[in-house]
């Protein structure tokens, strides 16, 4: 059953998607002939692999559990798990950074020599993921059929459009390739939540309920105003004890707990940007005085605003471009 969400649960899912300021890269363009079978490690960040053509496995190391897909086919790894990609069960693995020696080698060649399948294979870092709270609720894959890519709206012309610019980069394919990478992991995120059964609790279930998803939009539109628990049941048309129960029961702890982790998340997000004073973002995100907000990020991050920020200017450049292979998997 597909779930029509209303206009303030897009707004709450909007908001927490751009929050994980998301970046997309492709690593290599890959023509697979059979027998084939490629190891990957487990990563810091989400993979993904659009099959293009062809058809194989997709195994989880953790579990075991093997996922058949074939042309069209869209696999996200949210949480970067290890896995394996072959044609049948009994193909010998071989781990992909074997086969990608150069840093500028973007299509990688493998295989028996047998029927082809190719694919496209890359990956999203997450800058500003602690305190989002739609990544914990991520399985270990993502898997879009090739009839859901389908059917969501400009997801299939993105795919082919990627694959196109992966395999001819000219100037400014680097820019193309972050937004467009940008576009597939938000509709694979959209194909999941979609897939989930109405009676799912949790933050997912919070954003179908009327009373609490907006009461979340409220807090997520608003993180600077002075919210208390009276002030938020009053807006959303509850009383203060029957809000606060709710609210705990469906999104897992309590209304003023969910709102200073997402005020922290916005706050790195700016710290991340560079643009504004610390002064500022504590205002920004709800706090009076900067000392308070001083003494609240250090108890989320345990580094000080300042700290934060500096550490994370000497990381700007430590992601690769978005079409090397030296971003290893």
């Amino acid at each position: 059953m597909k779930i029509e969400y209303r206009d303030d649960v897009s707004d709450v899912l909007t908001m927490v998607l751009n929050a994980l300021q998301f970046q997309g890269k492709v690593f290599c363009y890959t023509k697979l002939t059979s027998p084939w079978a490629l190891r990957l490690k487990r990563k810091e960040f989400a993979l993904f692999h659009f099959f293009e053509r062809g058809q194989g496995w997709v195994v989880l190391e953790d579990t075991g559990a093997e996922i058949p897909v074939s042309g069209g086919d869209l696999v996200v790894m949210p949480h970067g798990g290890a896995h394996l990609l072959r044609d049948t069960p009994k193909s010998r693995a071989v781990n992909v950074e074997e086969l990608l020696p150069c840093r500028d080698v973007l299509t990688l060649r493998h295989g028996g020599g047998g029927s082809e399948t190719t694919t496209l294979c890359g990956a999203f870092t997450f800058e500003n993921q602690i305190g989002n709270p739609i990544l914990p609720l991520l399985p270990d894959v993502i898997h879009v059929s090739r009839e859901e890519v389908q059917s969501a709206p400009g997801l299939e012309p993105v795919l082919q459009l990627l694959a196109h610019e992966a395999q001819n980069p000219r100037e400014g394919s680097g820019s193309i390739i972050g937004h467009l990478t940008g576009v597939i992991f938000v509709q694979a995120v959209r194909s999941w939540i979609q897939s989930q059964p109405r009676g799912e609790g949790g933050w997912l279930g919070a954003l179908r309920d009327k009373q609490i998803s907006s009461a979340l939009n409220f807090m997520h539109q608003r993180p600077s105003e002075p919210w208390t628990i009276t002030k938020l049941a009053s807006a959303v048309g509850m009383s203060r004890s029957p809000f606060a129960s709710k609210f705990t029961s469906l999104v897992g702890e309590p209304p003023l707990a969910y709102l200073t982790k997402w005020r922290m998340n916005l706050a790195a997000g700016y710290l991340r940007d560079d643009q504004l004073s610390i002064r500022e973002i504590a205002e920004r995100v709800g706090y009076e005085s900067q000392a308070s907000f001083t003494n609240a990020f250090k108890r989320n991050f345990a580094v000080s605003p300042r700290e934060y920020k500096e550490s994370h200017r000497l990381m700007i450049h430590s992601f690769p471009p978005a079409t090397s292979a030296n971003a290893r998997f």
